[in-house]
């Protein structure tokens, strides 16, 4: 009985991982000099307007007269849509540079029905940059998308 129940509670537990959320991927390239990219995820109404920065992941161990932040507008598209006007580091939306893998986002609450576009940049040292842009609508929107070098798979689920 007690089984039973632990594995309808856990299974319910895991559902709302599933909806609302954005993964991105960083590639694993074979490259003689590897560095961590920097890497913005935000999202913009598609008719334009405010972009709404999710994530942005840049080196935050690097202080003093070159600090991790000092490299931030090398994410041109994401510093000219708000980037530059963000106060580094900011709560819940900086962090450290990721090394290659799948992660996920949550997508913010109470986002209002319609289109957007969901934008994920990337720019590494010694390396190049990547913009990859995700038409999706909310709700029960879905959509996907693939970066050719500095980014790997984008998936936007909006359930």
């Amino acid at each position: 009985m007690r089984l039973c129940s632990f594995v309808l509670l856990g299974g319910a537990a895991a559902a709302p991982a599933v909806a609302d959320t954005v993964t991105v991927t960083v590639p694993q390239l074979s490259v003689a000099e590897y560095h961590r990219p920097y890497v913005a995820v935000w999202l913009e109404p598609a008719g334009g307007g405010a972009a709404r920065t999710l994530a942005v992941w840049y080196d935050t161990r690097k202080r003093g007269q070159e600090p991790g932040t000092k490299w931030l507008p090398d994410l041109r598209a994401w510093w000219r849509k708000g980037g530059r006007s963000l106060s580094m580091p900011a709560d819940g939306v900086s962090g450290a540079t990721r090394p290659p893998g799948r992660y996920t986002l949550p997508l913010p609450a109470g986002l209002k029905p319609g289109a957007y576009v969901l934008n994920v940049e990337a720019a590494r040292e010694t390396g190049g940059r990547e913009l990859v842009s995700v038409p999706i609508t909310v709700p029960a929107g879905t959509a996907k998308a693939s970066g050719s070098h500095e980014l790997g798979a984008i998936a936007v689920a909006a359930r």
